[in-house]
């Protein structure tokens, strides 16, 4: 097999894993890292350590989000893309209205059908 379908081989495992920082999907992430690189040495540092001038955050683990519509279908699905979901968000099951669920939406006008990325890692939203 030529590098160029290892690579791709390698990215097509990767990318499905949900990691940010700290967690679960770092670890699967790093483990298969060091697999294709054994001399890779991994150290865990626990969350609330002080690194200068950064404090490593709680970790955070997702399983399942998504948003239903009116009419009963999934409008957007963790499952679908693991982005869907703000980094490090709290767990919510609500109803909302839509001017109401807006304000925790992220988009780029410009680019409708991009999937922005954005993380809370100190902040509760």
């Amino acid at each position: 097999m030529s590098i160029g379908n290892n690579i791709y081989s390698l990215a097509k495992e990767l990318y499905p894993i949900c990691r940010s920082i700290t967690g679960n999907g770092v670890r699967d992430t790093l483990s298969i890292l060091q697999r294709e690189v054994p001399q890779l040495t991994l150290h865990e540092v626990p969350s609330g350590t002080q690194c200068f001038d950064w404090v490593i955050p709680p970790e955070w683990e997702i399983f399942e989000a998504f948003i239903v519509g009116p009419d009963g279908n999934k409008v957007v699905d963790f499952k679908s893309h693991n982005l869907h979901v703000l980094g490090y968000s709290i767990p919510v099951d609500r109803t909302l209205l839509l001017d109401e669920l807006q304000q925790h939406l992220y988009s780029e006008p410009r680019a409708p059908d991009v999937i922005s990325y954005v993380s809370s890692y100190y902040v509760e939203r």
